[in-house]
């Protein structure tokens, strides 16, 4: 998860689409039972500081690992600069958190 995903500081949009995989086998992540969900722990880099916990929502019936979240709810009302996303699994109690880290960078609204 190298790409750096550009954001301006006050937006609710884009909508984010993941694809989750395992990375021994190749395969996606089956997250298709109905108490398992995904969720991205948004922070300032290099900062323990929670942020924000954003709820992703399955894209179809989740056997295909896809997900999306979008920014609404003041998310990106923050200072510019360096942001993190860590994706979180939870498969109903039991947490699986997804090594690589999403990176963000915001930049300030012009208006």
């Amino acid at each position: 998860m190298a790409d750096v995903i550009r954001l301006v500081k006050g937006d609710s949009k884009p909508v984010i689409q993941l694809t989750l995989t395992d990375d021994v086998t190749g395969g996606v992540l089956d997250i298709s039972q109905a108490s398992t969900t995904v969720s991205v722990r948004f922070r300032k880099a290099g900062t323990d500081t929670l942020l924000s916990t954003i709820s992703c929502t399955k894209v179809t019936d989740g056997t295909d690992g896809k997900v999306e979240f979008d920014f609404s709810g003041g998310i990106l009302n923050v200072d510019p600069g360096q942001y993190e996303g860590e994706i979180v699994v939870d498969y109903n109690g039991s947490t699986q958190t997804v090594y690589d880290l999403l990176t963000f960078r915001v930049r300030d609204n012009l208006t």
